[in-house]
């Protein structure tokens, strides 16, 4: 039997960040961290293929308004100043996201904000106050033109099922600008850690010992831990003895082009229903690699099935309540759960790394 003072479920942000933590308090803690699968990072692993830094895991771009987690990252590597501006193809016509005034010129042959507010106002006026499922509230916000092109295909892809049979509250708001800002997200800072994410997680799990290709809940009499800490599926912990909480997953096809640019943006979604996979991304433009060479991954959501990855929990009504229940249980055990699969809770990076400061604050900063 392995023995350690810190045992962490994972190789993923999370538990790097809480692994780091404690070695900044406590530098001569022995940790141990056993992953699953055959690398560290987690769904943000990045690796080196014709010097081109691929995210093997969709895109992953840090976005965050939180200085003090701003600070926590670029004080561990440094980050570049990547701007998301991602673009939406419906039909072979290209539009700005988020829907702003670029998007709005293209769609209406407008120029004005006002011109775009009146078109919006007008669309948006047939939807009753109270929408009653995903397609009425996405028009209720952005009127029909954006729904058809940039929101219907899309969304019916991500989550396998019609908009109108989608709960209204999946799109609580869209983001709408009325400026000509290409700028994703709205958030303070943003970037890209130079040489990717894998190089950051090996900097904050520096000196534990990690153990690979070691499914912890068929090996739980190989290890002992003062503390420990379990960021896998919180349902799977234990056995699904309530149920099985759902998720949304994804496929991956990956090409290496001998061209040097193929789409000229990192991600471009396709919104049309009819186009099977949700969006291209075109890793170099991460960090303006000077490879010859181009490498493109297609992005194709999946109903989730046992075997594969859950990426997305499905946060409704009756899965929220099965998870509540299963939180109950997890009080009552030796063992602390964190992270997105163990809070069953979709975490941006920022939101992942807050959480672990939280919990560290909480339970191991005595």
């Amino acid at each position: 039997m392995k023995n350690s003072d810190y045992l962490l479920i994972g190789a993923g942000l999370f538990n790097a960040t809480i692994c780091y933590l404690i070695k900044q308090k406590n530098p001569n803690a022995s940790i141990t961290i056993v992953e699953k699968r055959n690398h560290i990072a987690g769904n943000i692993y990045t690796e080196e293929i014709e010097n081109i830094n691929v995210h093997k895991y969709g895109a992953h771009i840090f976005h965050t308004s939180n200085k003090k987690v701003w600070q926590f990252v670029n004080n561990i590597t440094e980050f570049n100043r990547f701007t998301n501006s991602p673009v939406a193809n419906f039909k072979g016509e290209i539009y700005n996201l988020p829907f702003n005034m670029n998007t709005f010129s293209k769609m209406w042959n407008i120029s004005t904000p006002k011109e775009a507010r009146d078109i919006i106002d007008s669309q948006k006026k047939t939807i009753s106050s109270e929408p009653k499922n995903l397609e009425e509230q996405a028009i209720s916000l952005v009127g029909y033109d954006i729904y058809n092109k940039l929101i219907k295909g899309y969304t019916e892809k991500q989550w396998g099922r019609d908009c109108k049979d989608l709960p209204a509250f999946i799109i609580k708001r869209l983001p709408v600008r009325y400026t000509y800002d290409n700028n994703y997200f709205n958030d303070l800072y943003q970037g890209i850690p130079i040489g990717g994410y894998t190089k950051l997680v090996e900097k904050m799990i520096e000196g534990a010992d990690i153990v690979l290709n070691t499914d912890y809940l068929k090996s739980k009499d190989e290890f002992n831990a003062k503390h420990i800490v379990y960021t896998g599926p919180i349902d799977e912990y234990f056995d699904c003895k309530l149920g099985k909480l759902e998720y949304r997953s994804l496929h991956f096809e990956n090409e290496l082009l001998d061209i040097d640019n193929y789409q000229g943006v990192a991600v471009m979604n396709f919104t049309e229903r009819d186009i099977p996979y949700t969006r291209i991304i075109e890793h170099k433009h991460f960090e303006n690699s000077n490879s010859s060479k181009t490498y493109i991954t297609k992005e194709y959501p999946r109903e989730f099935e046992q075997g594969m990855e859950p990426y997305y929990p499905v946060n409704n009504d009756k899965n929220q309540k099965l998870y509540e229940e299963y939180k109950k249980l997890a009080d009552s055990e030796h063992v602390i759960f964190g992270g997105r699969l163990g809070e069953y809770k979709y975490y941006d990076m920022d939101k992942v790394i807050e959480s672990a400061f939280n919990l560290f604050e909480s339970k191991f900063n005595e």
